[in-house]
């Protein structure tokens, strides 16, 4: 993992829904913006020294510039208040750079998006991928109200672009007959609040949908009580044993232990503290790995995820 990171600029910020703010970040000096693929992140290391992750939204193809959508967030522990209320054009502000645990599948012969909400903002960038691509792809796009759905105006002008808004129906988006009616060999694409996203796996499930990508902005269940019992943490580059009482993360552990480890939302969803796991059975409890890579064991994230047995070897 890299911890370095990138000093950027506002260099504009716009409004684009109720509750949505939408953020354009540009290099400073002759810094280049490392290139990155739709359905991408950006850590932003706020003034007030919180970190969060923002999907970015902007065209792929676009190397001068980083766009990210930030809804001010009723829930907010001061991340997306922040934005809203203190950050200004003009700003300077460090980030990471992007990653990406949300990729479109290049092999996907039909692509059906997904979005809910702010939900939207990797999404309206799989789809520009897609249609710029040539590709066969449709987007569902739900919200509240026409009011709070950002781009909504311009998205909706495109074929294959179609939206359910709950006050106008009356009722949530009826997912199940949406999917029962698509292609079962399509890829399907959701990101949205953790609700819907649970709803859409179950029906997924259900239908025996086999291509199913999910991406997660809040954790699916609550993280905060850690599971594993006492255990110690082998640190193979560090040549460091830190022992991690019951109860206590393996991140506060490690950070405690003195270790800079590159974490950010602590909830198991953004993937910036993604660790590679040499030896022993991690407990998985994250909203990022495939069940695949949960089997396989090479990888965790440490600020959720715990040790099954009484030791962990990492590559830290």
């Amino acid at each position: 993992m890299s911890n370095s990171l990138i000093s950027v600029r506002v260099q504009a910020m716009r409004f684009e829904a109720k509750g949505v703010l939408s953020v354009e970040l540009v290099a400073l000096g002759d810094v280049v913006l490392p290139p990155f693929e739709a359905g991408s992140h950006i850590d932003l290391h706020l003034a007030n020294g919180i970190v969060r992750s923002y999907s970015l939204l902007n065209a792929a193809a676009e190397s001068h510039r980083y766009v990210v959508g930030v809804l001010n967030d009723r829930n907010s522990r001061g991340g997306s208040r922040y934005v809203h209320e203190q950050l200004r054009v003009g700003a300077d502000m460090k980030i990471s750079a992007p990653r990406n645990n949300f990729p479109l599948d290049a092999s996907a012969g039909h692509s059906v998006l997904i979005a809910g909400g702010i939900g939207i903002t990797p999404i309206s960038c799989m789809l520009n991928q897609l249609r710029s691509e040539g590709k066969s792809s449709e987007l569902l796009y739900c919200a509240r109200s026409r009011g709070e759905a950002a781009f909504g105006e311009m998205l909706l002008q495109q074929d294959g672009v179609s939206a359910h808004f709950d006050d106008e129906q009356g009722a949530p988006p009826d997912l199940r007959a949406y999917l029962a009616a698509r292609p079962k060999d399509a890829h399907f694409y959701c990101c949205g609040p953790t609700p819907m996203l649970n709803a859409f796996e179950a029906i997924c499930a259900e239908l025996d949908l086999q291509h199913v990508h999910i991406e997660r902005f809040a954790a699916a269940e609550n993280v905060a009580a850690v599971q594993s019992g006492e255990y110690v943490a082998e640190l193979a580059r560090s040549k460091k044993t830190v022992p991690v009482p019951a109860g206590k993360s393996l991140l506060d552990a490690l950070l405690d232990a003195g270790l800079e480890v590159e974490h950010s939302c602590r909830e198991g969803v953004c993937g910036s503290c993604e660790t590679r796991v040499l030896e022993g059975e991690p407990e998985h409890r994250d909203g990022v790995l495939s069940k695949s890579e949960r089997a396989s064991n090479k990888v965790m994230m440490i600020c959720v995820s715990g040790c099954k047995g009484r030791r962990l070897v990492l590559d830290l």
